[in-house]
């Protein structure tokens, strides 16, 4: 896929005052990366040379059915490559269906047992936070809602879903785990997205770039999950320690690399990550009418949840996660009762939990582990799977 003349888009991004909003990260220093070095290149235009050629191949070729139906029964790390791929795609993935060779098992050992110990925490802010900031992030707004995924949320949201829990398993990168072949998948899914969406009218009409989900997007993504995830944490003085921030840190390197971002571009600290967060989220921020449509959706289709929570609750815990600026851009109804509550009751659930998860370690994990489930079985709409089948898309959302 050749990729888009640079110029070009800035013309477009100047007349659409959108320049400043693309999350550019020209000035990132390869230097605080886990490659330690780079070329200097600009993440902003620069996709996946590797897998973007192969599925537009695929899409034209018809052969996407096949293939998904090929892949349905690869699911864990172990797995052998499917029978019957087309051969460059069997190729393809023979070469990537694998950790990077920096890859510590220590840490993502360590990691597993964090992400077991915080499980409520990441759930909560994975879901009610990360998942409704995806909303106010313009270009990741308008991709989700006009790819094909948009015209269906609950099973969008839960190959999302999908995505977070392979990951946050206690064997995500062994054998054993799901996560390899999760994150393969879903490299495929961006690729076969930045051929199809270029074809849709209704992106094309609010786009700001030729092609979506570029490299910078992706970490864009990242920083959404991972950096605002451990920021939150330690905003809510929940106890990690250096080691297990590390290692949180690393299973996320280790995630993003997977999904075929470069090395020169994955921060190797927080702190290099938060300054590359400073630079490419935090100024993109914005509402857009995609975004609105797909929060109030999201919200829906948690509040039906029946968790004993109403939607005033999970409209002001949504504030306290990420501030009443994004919830007047949500414009999401005041329930000034709920918020007290949020703001008195969630401190002190994480000061009683943390008191007793010394004494009872397991307890709180198998309540963590109900409400996922629980969630899991709504998204999957009654079926007892604790995943959704990740599948490559042949079109776009439905025109109407």
């Amino acid at each position: 896929m050749n990729n888009p003349n640079r110029r070009s888009i800035l013309s477009l991004g100047v007349a659409l005052g959108l320049v400043g909003a693309a999350g550019s990260t020209k000035a990132w220093a390869a230097a605080d990366s886990v490659a330690g070095s780079g070329t200097g290149a600009d993440p902003e235009y620069i996709w996946d040379s590797a897998t973007d050629p192969l599925m537009a191949s695929l899409l034209e070729n018809g052969q996407v059915p096949a293939v998904n139906a090929a892949m349905a029964g690869w699911v864990n790390n172990s797995d052998a490559l499917p029978s019957g791929l087309p051969a460059d795609l069997a190729a393809h993935l023979g070469k990537v269906n694998k950790l990077p060779s920096w890859a510590d098992p220590v840490k993502l050992a360590r990691a597993a047992d964090f992400n077991r110990r915080k499980d409520t925490y990441l759930f909560m802010l994975y879901g009610l936070g990360s998942g409704i900031m995806s909303t106010v992030i313009p270009r990741e707004a308008r991709s989700v809602y006009w790819s094909f995924g948009g015209a269906d949320m609950k099973d969008r949201a839960a190959k999302t879903f999908t995505f977070g829990y392979d990951l946050s398993q206690r064997d995500a990168f062994k054998p054993t785990g799901q996560f390899i072949v999760t994150a393969n998948k879903t490299r495929l899914v961006h690729g076969a997205v930045r051929h199809l969406l270029p074809q849709s009218p209704h992106w094309k009409a609010g786009a700001d770039q030729a092609i979506p989900i570029s490299v910078a997007d992706i970490l864009v993504t990242f920083h959404s999950l991972g950096t605002y995830v451990h920021r939150k944490m330690l905003d809510w003085k929940i106890p990690m320690s250096a080691a297990d921030q590390e290692a949180f840190l690393h299973s996320w390197q280790v995630a993003i690399h997977l999904l075929g971002v470069p090395d020169e571009f994955i921060p190797k600290t927080w702190a290099a990550a938060e300054a590359q967060s400073a630079q490419v989220l935090t100024p993109i921020l914005a509402p857009t009418p995609e975004g609105l449509d797909l929060a109030e959706v999201l919200l829906g289709l948690t509040a039906e949840i029946d968790l004993g929570v109403t939607r005033g609750f999970l409209n002001e815990f949504v504030r306290y996660a990420l501030s009443d600026e994004v919830g007047d851009w949500l414009k999401l109804p005041r329930d000034y009762a709920a918020a007290a509550l949020v703001r008195t009751a969630w401190p002190a659930f994480i000061l009683f939990r943390e008191g007793l998860s010394p004494v009872m370690p397991g307890a709180f994990y198998m309540l963590d582990q109900f409400v996922r489930a629980l969630a899991m079985l709504f998204l999957n709409k009654g079926t007892s799977s604790t995943t959704t089948p990740i599948t490559i898309p042949t079109g776009n959302r439905p025109a109407g």
